[in-house]
């Protein structure tokens, strides 16, 4: 899709950051899990036919944290310096976010997206 922003730094940040909105980062995360060109893989597709929202829907974050290889679930911290929220941050939405964002960071590593 055209209209989505580039995947880079920039645009993990935004989502980090909330400059992106709600919409748009969920759009990011189904487009590169191939809902938008039919490529999904089969478990997506069992579990949400439709693409989900991650930010509304726990049992999705859920799922899209367990799809993080392990070697990459702390790129955001590793690669970007994000050290997390303050605590009076800590919102489920903003969290989902984050796990959007590392989600995204991981796809970039495991495609060689440069950051």
């Amino acid at each position: 899709m055209t209209d989505l922003p580039l995947l880079n730094a920039d645009t993990i940040w935004a989502i980090l950051k909330d400059t992106i909105d709600d919409i748009t980062a969920n759009r990011l995360v189904c487009h590169y899990l191939g809902y938008d060109n039919g490529t999904v893989e089969p478990q997506w597709l069992e579990a949400y036919p439709e693409p989900p929202n991650f930010i509304e829907s726990r049992p999705a974050v859920v799922k899209l944290t367990r799809s993080i290889p392990p070697e990459n679930k702390q790129l955001l911290k590793e690669q970007l310096g994000f050290g997390g929220y303050t605590v009076d941050e800590l919102v489920p939405r903003k969290t989902r976010r984050a796990t959007m964002a590392n989600w995204l960071l991981s796809y970039m590593q495991q495609n060689q997206i440069p950051l």
